[in-house]
């Protein structure tokens, strides 16, 4: 593979060049900062670009947006992130369209070298390779947006029925409970999906609306 490397650590920029040119890859360009990358992806068309998150001038999310920006202007260019933070926002982003040709590792987690090689060539390929602390950080953030993810499976099967316009109490005969578990089902559903009591709103044809977009 023809490999571009973004790594303001001049150190680990020189080890990372040389550990992937000792297992037979081509670093056609190894820079320290976002610009630079950007300048060499357009000149050196490579395959893969390995790309810090925080580089000059700010060093807090320079790398992973020039990333973002390779993955929407040069979608064959294929890119793996290779950090001591998750960049949770632009993280999702990279992640949103496709996941093909695609990795985030941590740098404190990558502790075999032979792993790290394989990991190069898969996302290289076509292919993904994401940290399990990546993963689970996306997965909260995806929670924490998505209020319908905070309710219980007993919430969740009262709105389903609710979106099939049930009444309460066709709803507790459906479920073989009482109306007033569902009262409190459905207040609890309210709470959660942040709709309060308003005279110009239907709080349960809201909370239908949300459960069917989501």
């Amino acid at each position: 593979m023809r490999i571009v490397i973004a790594e303001d650590a001049v150190l680990l920029r020189a080890g990372i060049t040389r550990l992937l040119a000792d297992a037979g890859e081509e670093v056609v360009a190894a820079v320290g900062d976002a610009t630079g990358l950007l300048e060499a992806v357009v000149r050196q068309q490579p395959d893969l670009c390995i790309v810090d998150v925080r580089m000059p001038p700010t060093h807090t999310d320079e790398g992973i947006r020039a990333a973002v920006e390779i993955r929407r202007d040069h979608p064959g260019v294929a890119v793996l992130v290779l950090s001591q933070y998750v960049e949770q926002e632009y993280a999702a982003e990279l992640l949103a369209d496709n996941t093909e040709g695609v990795g985030y590792l941590l740098k404190d987690r990558v502790a075999d070298v032979g792993d790290f090689v394989a990991a190069v060539r898969r996302v290289g390929s076509g292919g993904t390779a994401l940290d399990p602390e990546v993963v689970s950080q996306l997965l909260v953030r995806s929670r924490r947006r998505d209020p319908i993810a905070t309710l219980t499976d007993r919430e969740r099967e009262v709105l389903a029925l609710m979106a099939e316009g049930r009444s309460n109490v066709a709803v507790a005969e459906e479920l073989v409970v009482s109306a007033g578990a569902v009262e409190k089902h459905v207040r609890n559903i309210f709470t959660k999906l942040d709709l309060p009591p308003d005279p110009d709103d239907h709080r349960r044809v809201l909370a239908v609306l949300r459960y069917l977009g989501s």
